[in-house]
């Protein structure tokens, strides 16, 4: 279903809120007015508009992407409860369809890094939009609010901050999409419940950070990589406050599942 003009307008204003800001918090506070949000979201529909979809970038297995082969992957699902206010959240994490962002998301898990972090951006009005966190630097409750946002996983291996391509399989296709937004409806599509990764305009920026859908929002479809969705807990994630942490994460099942994944 097309968006009406005024849903069209309002999604350029809220769409910037996945958008990760720089490292500074003159970036972060540009980053967040809605004038540059609705120019870069507006960018990114034109650049959309135009995307081959059909053209797959190769098996992720090989540089196509400098040091994807390395990359966490994972080859499979697996299952995430993630613990907030006491209470669990279950997700499916889809490596079948989104094996890097899966991967990534799974080995982040496995590190720890997601335990003690914040949702610094919650928004529902007016009406249900997101549920963002996993920004490392909400870990430090000092940090100032026009920062939080604007982090990533530092992998302490190479001591810069892991980025991952924008994945994206369309229906009937053999390999995901890489580094560009595409046309077509993808396998995962951004229903209720969906996780995905927030990133910046640049389509390989997204690190740790990520979402929970608190609505259907298909205007995202193509756009931000879902990598899974919750099974159980969605009244959990429905109460989620700005500022509320993220208590423990831990993978159940499918561990096994992970390549290349870290300690």
């Amino acid at each position: 279903m097309r968006l009406k003009i005024p849903q069209f307008l309002l999604a350029l204003v809220i769409v910037g809120g996945l958008m990760l800001g720089g490292c500074s918090a003159q970036q972060a506070a540009n980053n967040a007015s809605p004038s540059s949000t609705a120019t870069s979201v507006a960018t990114e529909a034109s650049t959309k508009t135009t995307t081959e979809a059909s053209s797959v970038s190769p098996n992720p297995n090989n540089q196509s992407i400098p040091g994807m082969k390395d990359l966490p992957r994972l080859e499979g699902k697996a299952t995430v409860v993630m613990t907030v206010k006491g209470s669990p959240i279950t997700i499916e994490v889809d490596g079948t369809n989104a094996p890097i962002t899966a991967g990534n998301f799974v080995d982040l898990v496995q590190r720890g890094v997601y335990d003690g972090l914040s949702f610094h951006r919650v928004v529902r009005e007016p009406q249900p939009f997101v549920a963002q966190g996993g920004d490392p630097k909400s870990k430090d409750p000092k940090t100032p609010t026009q920062l939080l946002g604007t982090g990533g996983f530092i992998d302490p291996k190479t001591g810069t901050e892991r980025s991952i391509p924008l994945e994206i399989k369309p229906k009937g296709a053999q390999e995901p999409v890489y580094s560009k937004t595409i046309t077509e409806t993808p396998v995962l599509t951004h229903k209720l419940g969906a996780v995905a990764m927030a990133r910046s305009q640049q389509p390989d920026s997204a690190s740790s950070q990520f979402y929970f859908a608190l609505a259907d929002l298909a205007f995202l479809d193509g756009s931000y990589a879902v990598f899974g969705n919750v099974t159980k807990g969605m009244d959990v994630v429905n109460k989620i406050q700005q500022g509320d942490r993220i208590e423990e994460a831990k993978v159940t099942q499918g561990a096994e599942n992970l390549k290349n994944g870290g300690k």
